[in-house]
């Protein structure tokens, strides 16, 4: 068989199995030997049965004893037999698996892995793996490490293994090195067939630790690689807009706040961009109410009093109208015409906004999605900054950027991450940090509580709300169960009209027409309404100075940058304000993540802890920025490797950018293969 072969080539998959495959992502003999293990686990040590102790794993090989039984209770189907080793003897027990009974054979010897309960006094081990033993042959899910895959239904681990083993071993095409020799010696890496071979199947711990570490330096480096040539490209570009007028103090004036140093810094990163004579790409991330906007602003003030048009793409109709709402009023005193654009607007509306920006009449546009619509021509737009990044794609902001002639962008997000994890995930911008908080920011109090406080946390809103203060409600929403989560949200909103009754309680949900979420958010800030059950469409930017208490229920359910961003809607007023997390989780998982919000009340630690909790997944949605998921890179834990990695990717752009190295071709053809299947959400 060779790499680039179908999947069906390999023997014994049907056209079942390669469905089940393909939904894996698995389409090729190279997407077979690549689909790397999620975990493994340690089974290489054989316990007597006389030390198996309760509440552990254990692997052991067992005769069977007995015949099997069958007993049948209610729905419930039980298969139980006796099996022994010589030191002792155990039972095992399957459940609705009545075929077992005739399938083990008495007087045949097998590996066993389960883990060990107690029960009545005696030990047993509930639904064991298990396969026929033979001596003279070695097993791949017994008596060595073994690797645990992500699955799909239909698929079991043991079938799995047994696919990829059989890959290995029928693929006759020679497993080529792509990384550049040099690479290889410096950093001590193992061949690439050993490395595939051993994350698979480890000969030992050192073997498994070399394999892992290979292969997540090439991933990275192939990331590495591709980002560093984007931005190279990006730098390339020439901008079209000569920008003379560099002075934003008339609009920091209309502000009526001080930069923070930390603003001020940033600004002046935007102002050097704006003179380079190339395009700006730049990241400002900053933890929730820094003061990111207020940088946007006079950003796009600079752009504007040089006769130019600045658009800023937001999330959300909510946030969009809030950002207009207050842009729109310190550019008003500036004799500058702000646009609103955004779904749900009336077809006159419409028609008037677009002729407005086509004529170059709108210097500001702000909206949604509305904005990259083909109906909008833009007359001379030389800055795109979208709002939240993490909401959108590379696509999306690739195509606001093409509205115009190779406009400057700047891109905001309050999900802060640390540098060395941004160079990965944004390598195609600058990044630039705001780490401080404006003063008069008052620190939220946060307390993590189970749902048997509710009587007095109601009373505590109470006491709140008597003295003209506001409270958020939040309800988780889950995509699968939407329609039941909504219809919670509803009799909760009802339960709580009763609860605070003389109050007005209001519901603002994802299902909402956007301007009935308008006539609810508008009532909530000027103070009509007292409590505001809501979805997470209020997560981003909301800006309700009186709301003072956030109350969080089931906040198992959301990740730590998601409570942190909720909680930075309160506290933006005078008056101490509260976020209160209530789950009844006994996870320790949760539990560690609901301890960590009451600890700290930086974004950058928050961060930091989730991506440790979380795992390599898709903490940051890198699928968002077109880039292709990690498939055994963690992002947390190893960071040592992604530091040799940018070392190394650095050095070698700056010898051959383009890869046009006759020692550098085999990089460049897995690049290209690589990115190819991205290459419609990459900003290229």
């Amino acid at each position: 068989m060779f790499l680039n072969d179908d999947i069906d080539k390999i023997k014994n998959i049907g056209e079942q199995r390669q469905k089940k495959l393909n939904a894996l992502g698995v389409y090729t003999v190279k997407d077979m030997i690549e689909y790397f293990p999620r975990d493994h686990e340690d089974r290489s040590v054989i316990t007597p049965i006389a030390e198996i102790t309760p509440d552990a794993s254990f692997g052991f090989i067992a005769r069977l004893a007995d015949k099997p039984s069958l007993t049948i209770k209610g729905k419930i189907q039980i298969v139980k037999a006796r099996v022994g080793d010589g030191t002792g003897q155990i039972d095992v027990v399957w459940f609705n698996q009545p075929y077992l009974k005739n399938s083990l054979i008495v007087g045949r010897t097998y590996w066993f892995f389960g883990k060990a309960t107690e029960k009545y006094g005696m030990l047993q081990v509930a639904s064991p793996e298990w396969e026929i033993y033979d001596k003279n042959k070695k097993s791949l899910s017994n008596g060595r490490i073994i690797p645990v895959y992500p699955l799909t239904k239909g698929l079991t681990q043991k079938v799995l293994r047994g696919i990829i083993r059989q890959t290995l071993d029928e693929t006759t095409e020679e497993i080529n090195e792509f990384l550049p020799d040099n690479i290889i010696e410096e950093y001590a890496l193992c061949p690439r067939r050993f490395a595939i071979e051993n994350i698979h199947f480890p000969e030992s711990d050192e073997s498994f630790f070399r394999a892992r570490t290979r292969l997540v330096f090439e991933e990275l480096f192939l990331l590495q690689m591709k980002l560093l040539q984007l931005k190279g490209i990006i730098k390339r570009k020439k901008c079209p807009f000569v920008l003379e007028k560099l002075d934003p103090s008339p609009v920091l004036a209309e502000l009526g706040f001080s930069l923070t140093k930390a603003q001020a810094s940033v600004l002046e990163d935007i102002k050097k961009d704006f003179s380079s004579g190339t395009v700006m790409n730049r990241l400002v991330q900053g933890d929730v109410g820094s003061g990111k906007t207020a940088v946007a602003v006079a950003a796009a003030y600079m752009v504007i009093s040089n006769g130019c048009q600045a658009a800023l793409m937001a999330p959300t109709d909510v946030l969009a109208t809030q950002h207009y709402n207050s842009i729109s009023k310190v550019f008003g005193r500036l004799g500058i015409k702000c646009t609103l654009l955004k779904s749900g607007m009336k077809k006159r509306e419409k028609a008037s906004a677009y002729e407005d920006i086509r004529l170059g009449l709108s210097q500001m546009v702000i909206g949604t999605h509305a904005l990259i619509q083909e109906a909008v021509e833009y007359n001379e737009l030389a800055l795109v900054i979208t709002d939240e990044q993490h909401r959108f794609g590379v696509e999306q902001r690739r195509q606001l950027e093409q509205k115009g002639k190779t406009p400057h962008v700047l891109v905001m997000t309050a999900t802060p991450i640390p540098r060395t994890l941004g160079l990965i995930l944004y390598g195609d911008l600058d990044i630039s940090t705001i780490d401080t908080l404006p003063p008069g920011r008052q620190k939220i109090d946060t307390f993590a509580v189970d749902t048997g406080y509710h009587k007095r946390l109601y009373a505590f809103m109470e006491k709140l709300i008597a003295t003209g203060q506001q409270c958020y409600v939040i309800c988780p929403m889950i995509e699968e169960n939407e329609k039941n989560d909504l219809k919670a949200t509803l009799e909760y909103t009802e339960t709580l009209k009763k609860v605070f009754s003389g109050r007005n309680v209001a519901c603002l949900h994802g299902k909402m027409k956007s301007e009935e979420k308008q006539d609810i958010m508008e009532r909530f800030a000027c103070g009509e309404v007292d409590v505001l059950v809501s979805t997470t469409v209020i997560e981003v930017g909301v800006n309700v100075p009186n709301a003072t208490v956030m109350v969080i229920e089931n906040a198992e359910r959301f990740g730590l940058s998601a409570l942190h961003q909720l909680r930075g809607r309160v506290g933006r007023g005078s008056e101490k304000s509260y976020c209160i997390l209530v789950s009844d989780s006994k996870n320790k998982l949760s539990k560690e993540r609901l301890s960590t919000m009451c600890k700290t009340d930086s974004g950058f630690e928050i961060s930091e802890k989730d991506l440790r909790l979380r795992g390599p997944g898709d903490f940051f949605g890198t699928r968002q920025h077109g880039l292709p998921e990690m498939k055994i890179a963690n992002l947390y834990k190893d960071i040592p490797i992604l530091k040799q990695v940018q070392q190394a990717a650095v050095r070698l752009y700056r010898e051959d950018s383009l890869l046009n190295l006759p020692e550098n071709k085999s990089l460049n053809s897995e690049l290209l293969g690589i990115f190819d299947k991205n290459k419609k959400n990459l900003a290229l």
